[in-house]
């Protein structure tokens, strides 16, 4: 058995330190991106439903079960009043991060009602910790309406 040398003190705090940065890089944590978009949030589905306007219609977007929580298994449902209420093609739910791609993520929504669609879906957990996320509604050959929320880890 030798004795250690200098270089090969030095080797092993290196390595353990290399070994400690590799998940930073390639998965870097911002301090203030959990914060970032949170001006963004314009619903709180923990609570209920939410609304927004698009072209003379209501589209309401509600979650269950609540609260919201990533990894699990979401039913959402979509609901029109006014003018595009009774669109020829059911609305279909785009999720995702506000700046982020995120790749897709859509809940298919069929009709359970009169003017009222269901689709199931689950909002994965991101690495990066970021909590908020985007429901984008769109109505087919109407527009699309964004629903910014706050998810639980």
């Amino acid at each position: 058995m030798g004795s250690l040398t200098a270089a090969n003190r030095i080797a092993v705090p290196v390595w353990i330190v290399f070994l400690l940065l590799i998940p930073t890089a390639f998965f870097p944590v911002d301090s203030q991106a959990v914060d970032k978009y949170q001006h963004l949030v314009n619903c709180e589905l923990h609570s209920g439903t939410c609304t927004q306007q698009l072209q003379g219609t209501d589209v309401r977007l509600e979650v269950e079960p609540r609260p919201v929580k990533a990894m699990t298994d979401l039913l959402f449902r979509v609901s029109l009043t006014g003018k595009f209420a009774n669109p020829e093609k059911a609305p279909f739910i785009d999720l995702g991060m506000p700046g982020m791609n995120m790749g897709p993520n859509q809940v298919l929504l069929k009709p359970v009602g009169l003017s009222v669609y269901e689709g199931a879906g689950v909002i994965v957990r991101c690495p990066s910790g970021r909590k908020i996320w985007q429901a984008t509604v769109t109505l087919p050959d109407v527009g699309a309406v964004r629903f910014v929320f706050d998810v639980i880890y």
